[in-house]
């Protein structure tokens, strides 16, 4: 089952339950994925584009959340956090710190890199493989320790 038959699925789900949260999610996920489709290149949308879809769709959650503690916005903030989780149930499953140490420390030695000035090198590969598996802060946090402690 593909993650686009997935959340029809869900969304018919939603409704039959009537959670209006997740029946709002699943739209505003849907929506931007037929958006997606209607783009005029003529090609498939594929996984990648279904995951930054989702990526994008999390990232703004997370912001808003921070927005609304910072506004002092509970009620908001507790909305935003549901919509989060519902999201993440489409996401792949995140890596833990120490499984991103492990790729990242694999992808420095399959690059070369030895020097900070290495970074930009590391980073492109190391996003491309854990590309919504592990959030960019903290691959580059992780590189960086790793290319300024082996100088």
């Amino acid at each position: 089952m593909t993650l686009t038959e997935k959340i029809n699925e869900d969304l018919k789900a939603a409704m039959k339950a009537g959670d209006s949260i997740r029946l709002n999610t699943i739209r505003s996920i849907r929506a931007r994925i037929v958006d997606l489709s209607k783009r005029g290149t003529g090609s498939a949308i594929t996984t990648e584009d279904e995951l930054a879809v989702l990526m994008t769709a999390a990232k703004q959650r997370k912001e808003s959340i921070e927005m609304f503690e910072k506004g002092g916005r509970k009620d908001l903030v507790a909305q935003e956090q549901k919509e989060l989780e519902i999201i993440s149930t489409y996401l792949p499953k995140p890596l833990t710190k120490e499984e991103a140490l492990h790729a990242v420390t694999r992808i420095i030695k399959e690059t070369g890199a030895t020097t900070s000035k290495d970074v930009g090198k590391v980073m492109s590969v190391a996003m491309k493989e854990l590309k919504g598996k592990v959030d960019g802060s903290v691959v580059q946090e992780l590189v960086k320790q790793q290319l300024v402690g082996t100088q």
